[in-house]
């Protein structure tokens, strides 16, 4: 008799080990990132607060979806905004035994979609990728007949890539441009011009821009079963990270991917919404459960980056916001052991407060705290000058992010070529600070007249910051002429061209995102820096402005501090209000001079300069009432009374007077004049 036949048992031993892969995916998450990692089919949200741990949620949710079988590896595609972030996930999900995710940004996605698709599409290969815009841009500025320089050429092609991201045409675009109260280098007639211009070319040439990989690829997927079929089928799953800084020609290209469905996951945190400018909308993460109405919400809330002190003060500052329609906020728990409180430091002017910021951070260093842990903060790059300068004096190395260091920057080599030559003929002693003006004056600079547009406006701070540091060394060594102002340049320049591999970092805020230091200064912290004198008038524009210090407030793990100058210049008119956004933060000890003084007298004047007093007063109301700002942030009664003394005639007489400085002459300088001439 045989042996009785028994049937083999199932092995399991593969499902045991996805399920325990599972479950040591989930180990270590918190209550919060688990809720998320959990939430593998879609739609789901993932508001994630400042220092949660989003990009460790992503993936440990993408891990997870694997290992339980809901998602095939090659069918998930992560999508962010830069390479940096893309490999990271990447990186993350091999250590976590996922291979074969595609995490890319989202024009490398397009590209190798459209790569592989443009013999079906666009009947031949792959067109030519234009990479730099400005010849393009060149060509068709002179054809529309506009007189340009690369710093006008630089904001014109950053106005095409807006309009192009919030799909608005040549002949969308001035009224767009009105409504987004964009600040063009040229009227918005001329630059839509210069955009038909500039599309007619390509279209000549058979090239792309950038902007085109995600137009042509949405297009390609909307119009073209086929393509459409094939995308979609080897995509099914789609993670979007920093899903507040999604611009519309973006959320197309999401769309299209998406083709009706909504396994879709995105991430992003409503409070750090800072990139509008460039064409982001926010309204795409604030109204997700509007469009999924069955949409999973999942919070983190729990901050594992900041002290409980640095993150109190982020929650009173965005607590601070006016309410925004759609999700639920966030307010952060700090999960760090106490630290110090954060400081409140006002200063008596610029150079004070940036001496004061490099005596600390020599402070720190000397005190064993590496210097590449330390940051300096500010609004605008201009600003890196001054901290530049002082950080050299102390013997303390940085690094400038973002940007060009000072004496690297075009426009100011250019300068100093200039003045070089200029002093090769020598100058009178007491003549420096006009010589410097003349000089500035000859590369189309003009003191008192900011320009519109980012890239012009930095190259006018960076000049302006030249005249500057002239008026600030002529009051040390009255005696100083053009050629002993030379040898000074070419001694700090020198000194800052020195290896700094280790230093402080010097940044804007705006290039800070995404990063964190042990020890941050945030700095410059005055009405019309931050908020940015261009926001005034414009509350949604004020209130990315207040996102924006969150975001640096945000990137201090343990020591914050927050500083003002009450004057530009040693010596100057100390009026400067700090900024609104400190009001209820800062102690009252810590109050700008301006508004803890006692009570002011009352201006008294008779005859004619009373009644221009009074005009002067009544416009003020009306201006400050338009921008939302107190009347004295406008100007204060002693300016008032001394322009009505003074009467000025011109811009450059106006400006002679104390409290007036170069930003509030460009904000307020013609309705000054058109009061007094009424």
């Amino acid at each position: 008799m045989g042996m009785p036949r028994i049937d083999s048992a199932p092995d399991t031993s593969g499902d045991r080990e996805a399920a325990d892969a599972a479950e040591q995916v989930l180990a270590g998450l918190d209550e919060q990132q688990r809720a998320a990692a959990l939430a593998v089919q879609g739609p789901v949200c993932i508001l994630a607060g400042a220092g949660t741990g989003k990009t460790r949620t992503i993936t440990h949710r993408i891990a997870y979806g694997v290992h339980t079988g809901v998602y095939v590896p090659e069918q998930v595609l992560a999508v962010t905004f830069t390479a940096r972030a893309a490999g990271e996930l990447r990186g993350r999900l091999s250590a976590l035994g996922v291979g074969g995710v595609q995490a890319r940004t989202f024009h490398a996605a397009a590209m190798r979609q459209l790569r592989y698709f443009a013999p079906r599409v666009l009947g031949g290969p792959m067109p030519e990728l234009i990479e730099n815009k400005l010849r393009v841009v060149a060509a068709a500025a002179s054809r529309a007949r506009l007189s340009t320089d690369r710093t006008s050429l630089r904001d014109l092609a950053s106005e095409i890539e807006w309009a192009k991201t919030t799909l608005a045409t040549p002949e969308d675009y001035p009224s767009r441009a009105k409504a987004a109260g964009r600040e063009a280098p040229f009227e918005a007639a001329a630059v839509a011009e210069v955009y038909r211009s500039y599309e007619s070319a390509k279209q000549r040439d058979g090239a792309l821009d950038f902007e085109d990989l995600l137009l042509v690829t949405a297009y390609a997927l909307e119009e073209h079963r086929d393509v459409a079929r094939e995308v979609r089928g080897q995509y099914r799953h789609f993670v979007v990270d920093e899903y507040q800084d999604v611009n519309p020609l973006q959320q197309r290209l999401l769309d299209a991917w998406l083709g009706g469905r909504a396994d879709v996951c995105v991430v992003g945190d409503p409070n750090q919404t800072i990139y509008s400018f460039t064409g982001a909308d926010p309204d795409h993460l604030l109204g997700f459960a509007d469009r999924y109405p069955d949409a999973e919400v999942v919070k983190l809330e729990r901050d594992y980056r900041s002290t409980p002190q640095v993150v109190g003060l982020a929650n009173k500052l965005i607590g601070q916001a006016p309410p925004r329609r759609g999700l639920p906020g966030l307010r952060l728990l700090g999960q760090r052991r106490d630290g110090a409180e954060p400081r409140f430091v006002e200063h008596p002017d610029e150079p004070s407060e940036a001496a004061a910021v490099a005596r600390a951070c020599r402070e720190l260093v000397d005190g064993g705290l590496p210097a590449s842990e330390i940051a300096v903060l500010f609004r605008i790059n201009a600003q890196s000058q001054v901290y530049e300068s002082a950080l050299t004096d102390v013997g303390v190395p940085y690094v400038l992010k973002g940007g060009e260091r000072f004496f690297e920057r075009p426009e100011v080599r250019e300068a100093l070529l200039l003045l070089r030559g200029a002093a090769a003929g020598g100058s009178e002693p007491g003549a420096l600070v006009p010589t410097v003006r003349d000089v500035l004056a000859s590369t189309g600079w003009v003191e008192h007249r900011p320009p519109a547009g980012g890239a012009a406006r930095d190259r006018w701070q960076s000049l302006a910051a030249l005249v500057d540091l002239a008026v600030d060394l002529v009051a040390e060594e009255p005696t100083l002429d053009l050629p002993g102002f030379v040898a000074h340049l070419a001694e700090r320049a020198s000194a800052q061209h020195a290896p700094t591999v280790q230093g402080v970092t010097l940044a804007s805020m705006h290039a800070a995102k995404g990063l964190e230091w042990d020890a941050v200064f945030v700095v410059g912290l005055v009405d019309g820096v931050l908020p940015i004198a261009q926001s005034l008038g414009r509350p949604d524009a004020v209130e990315e402005e207040r996102r924006l210090l969150y975001v640096a407030v945000t990137r201090a793990r343990e020591q914050l501090t927050l500083s003002w100058s009450l004057a530009r210049n040693p010596g100057g008119r100390r009026s400067r209000p700090r900024s609104r956004f400190l009001d209820g933060l800062a102690p009252d000890a810590a109050a700008p001079l301006t508004r803890r003084s006692a009570k002011r007298p009352k201006v008294v004047l008779d005859g004619e300069a009373g009644e221009r007093f009074e005009r002067l007063r009544a416009w003020r109301s009306s201006t400050a009432q338009a921008a939302s700002v107190p009347a004295y942030v406008v100007f204060t009664d002693a300016t008032l009374q001394a322009i009505a003394e003074a009467r000025p005639a011109s811009l450059r007489e106006l400006s002679g007077l104390p409290g007036i400085g170069s930003r509030k002459l460009e904000l307020y300088g013609d309705g000054v004049l058109a009061t007094l001439a009424g």
